[in-house]
Formats: structure tokens, sequence, C-alpha cells
């Protein structure tokens, strides 16, 4: 966490670069809509600002965030990831404060396979996955058939999210022991024949054109210029009671384990976790979220 001037927090510029790991660049960018009046109700000269990792444009959450926190003197300062290998690393390695991109089931995954020490300190929202349709070739799941590509996710837990998906939709029959974590190899039977592309999350609406349809979340759909409630022909069914993978799949605000009881950090939870900010998201994105909180 930085503590900074005001008069230099007011003045920071919107584009600061941070240098990523494999190639990766991230942009820094103050979510800066925070209210005069309430800056001036900060304590004298200072303000605190915590930097906050997200992937995606669905960002307008964290205005009004900033716009509650500002009385209490804290600033997020969003900081823009283009993948999502690099936020939790960043995070484990002190590059930042918190992040806010990923459900509890990525984060567990991360934590157990790269030995990161974070922790999860809150719910925000649900992002569905949903099956987006190539307009050009297909028009609905009926009309997939055999032979047509279907891109999906390349990570384990939302591939295998994926694939769950890509059953419930009729196309495919998974090893069920594998629970909602299943591969490509878990497929048990194939009721048309799809061919199973994996990509990297933030590419898969890029890769549209080239597919019958895609295994798109919420957050890079929204990105991308899709609304799932508009454009999706399938979408993941998130009711618990019907779906007993729901819980794993809220997104969270993650923080490093050593600062999990930070008190600072838990007035950016507190802040998130509002009606305030539930109807920032509601209005927004149109239903293509689901808060959590």
């Amino acid at each position: 966490m930085k503590r900074k001037n005001l008069i230099a927090v007011l003045g920071l510029g919107a584009a600061l670069f941070l240098a990523g790991c494999g190639g990766n660049s991230q942009e820094t960018e103050a979510a800066d809509t925070q209210a005069e009046a309430g800056a001036d109700e900060a304590s004298e000269g200072e303000v605190t600002t915590v930097t906050v990792g997200v992937v995606g444009e669905y960002n307008a959450q964290w205005d009004t965030v900033n716009e509650l926190l500002a009385p209490e003197g804290i600033q997020v300062e969003l900081v823009k990831f283009t993948d999502y290998a690099t936020p939790n690393r960043a995070l484990n390695d002190g590059e930042i404060d918190l992040n806010a991109f990923q459900h509890k089931a990525f984060l567990a995954n991360d934590i157990e396979t790269a030995g990161y020490k974070l922790a999860d300190i809150g719910d925000t929202i649900i992002a569905p996955l949903a099956i987006f349709n190539n307009k050009d070739k297909i028009s609905s799941v009926e009309d997939i058939k055999d032979g047509d590509i279907i891109a999906i996710p390349s990570d384990l837990t939302n591939g295998g999210r994926a694939l769950k998906l890509l059953e419930a939709a009729g196309l495919i029959e998974c090893n069920p022991e594998k629970g909602y974590t299943p591969t490509k190899l878990d497929i048990i039977k194939y009721n048309v024949q799809i061919e199973i592309m994996e990509a990297e999350s933030a590419t898969l609406a890029n890769l549209l054109p080239d597919c019958a349809a895609a295994v798109i979340n919420g957050g890079n759909a929204f990105t991308a210029g899709l609304n799932p409630k508009e454009d999706a022909i399938f979408t993941e069914d998130v009711d618990p009671e019907t779906n007993p993978n729901v819980a794993q799949l809220i997104n969270i605000i993650a923080a490093r384990e050593e600062d999990k009881d930070n008190e600072t950090y838990k007035k950016v939870v507190e802040a998130y976790q509002t009606d305030e900010v539930k109807a920032t998201i509601d209005e927004a994105y149109d239903g293509a979220f689901i808060c959590a909180f």
C-alpha cells in the first residue's frame, strides 16, 4: 500500500505502466471519478492509495467505490492486466495491493499449482459463462454440426467450466467423477462431433470469426462488446439450487495472506459490497453480472 500527498494523487495521470512477466504489459489507471467534495473531507494532505489489479473493461463499479471511500481518505487505483495469468503473480510478488478479476475456483487452483500465498477477502460478482455464436455460421445450439469448431478457455478452471457448459447444452458428455473441472481427455461422448479449440480467455472473442461458437465469460464478453443477455445462444446456470458449483464461481477480491486483515483493505471490500455499487453494476452492465454480496 502506498501513501501519497493529496495534491500528488489528484494530479496523477491515468496511464502509468508497470513491467509484466512473460512480456505482458499492464496499464495503470486511476479510477478517477472521486467526488471533489469527498476528497476535501480526507485527512489533511494525505490519501491512502490502494492498487487493485483487474482484467477487462468493466470497471464502472470502482468509480462508485472511490466516491464512497473519499471521506475515508482512501483511493483505489486500477492496474489493468491483459491476461488471467499475471494478476495473481503480481499480487503475490507485492507489485499490487489487491486484485479483483477471478472466481474462487481460479484462485484455489493458482494457490495449489503456483504456491501463491493469497487469500479471498470478499465476494463481488458472478460473471456467467455463455456460448456466443458466429452469426454468419449458426443461430442456435441446434445448428452446431459435426466438424464445427468451438473455442473455450485454456486454463483448467474456466476450461473445465466451459466443458460443463457444452455438456449442459447437449453437445458432449464428461466423466462425472471429474466434477466441475474436466479436461478434454475427460469427454466420454460427443453427441455432436465438434472440434474443441483452447485459447487464452481474453482472446476468445477475437477468435469467434474463425469458429462456429466460443465459450466466453461475462467480463471478456462485455469488453468485446458482446451482451450475454442478447448475443449468447446458451448461458451457464448460476442458480445454486440447480447448479452445485455456483459457490466456486463467485468472483472475489484477493489479498496476500499477510494482509487479509488489513483495515484499509477491509474498507475497500465494505465499499464494494454496498447498495450503491450494486446499483452501478446493474445499470452499467444490463444484467451481464450478478452481484454476489
